[in-house]
């Protein structure tokens, strides 16, 4: 079995290099991608990877903010659907997707009622919570536009690649898995708040354990 490991930064998995050996035995194999920040970073390294050598597993791991104050910083979460909520179109202070838009059907392929789906079968046994995210172009700082993301998605995590690999994973049938540590709350622009390495350390244990699993 092969899986590959995917972050955008080499921070987010760096506890991860530094004990992962290359081959874990077993006839298991995990090679690690470092994709760049962003959707489109995200979707050109995955597609480039998978045509050099194509996996029966992508991870995405790595940390993101929160939009529930309630949850932990450093808390680790599986994410079961994602979308790119900015996407959009504010009218009359409604956020409209391409969906709402009807420029796109809702229910084309890969796409789910407008989410992009994760169905691999065990999500839930996962020892995190499985939750659902949205994937942004620009980090949300605005509280107007956090209100319009709360609205329209109910969403729990905000990242820039989780949907990238949902879209790519999706249309071309990979086994996927987008683990996310809370590194900071959505719109707290004072980053002394901000707990990256905690997050980091929190993603590593999961991803470690994952690895062990599958």
């Amino acid at each position: 079995m092969n899986c590959l490991v995917v972050a955008a930064t080499p921070i987010e998995i760096a506890p991860l290099i530094g004990k992962l050996p290359k081959s874990t035995g077993k006839n298991k194999e995990i090679d690690i991608l470092i994709s760049g920040i962003g959707l489109l970073a995200t979707t050109y390294a995955l597609q480039k990877q998978i045509s050099i050598k194509r996996p029966d597993l992508i991870i995405q791991a790595g940390v993101g903010g929160c939009f529930d104050k309630k949850i932990a910083l450093g808390k680790v979460m599986a994410i079961k659907q994602d979308c790119v909520a900015d996407q959009s179109v504010v009218e009359l202070k409604e956020l409209k997707t391409l969906f709402d838009l009807q420029l796109v059907p809702a229910d084309q392929f890969p796409y789910k009622k407008g989410w992009l789906v994760n169905p691999l079968k065990g999500l839930r046994k996962l020892p995190v919570p499985v939750v659902n995210a949205i994937s942004v172009n620009e980090i949300t700082t605005d509280p107007e536009r956090v209100n319009l993301y709360k609205k329209l998605f109910s969403p729990v995590i905000e990242s820039m690649e989780g949907a990238a690999l949902h879209y790519v994973c999706l249309k071309e049938k990979i086994a996927f898995l987008q683990l996310r540590s809370v590194s900071n709350y959505i719109a707290e622009r004072n980053k002394k708040n901000w707990k990256i390495d905690k997050a980091v350390t929190s993603l590593n244990k999961v991803l470690l354990q994952v690895l062990k699993q599958v």
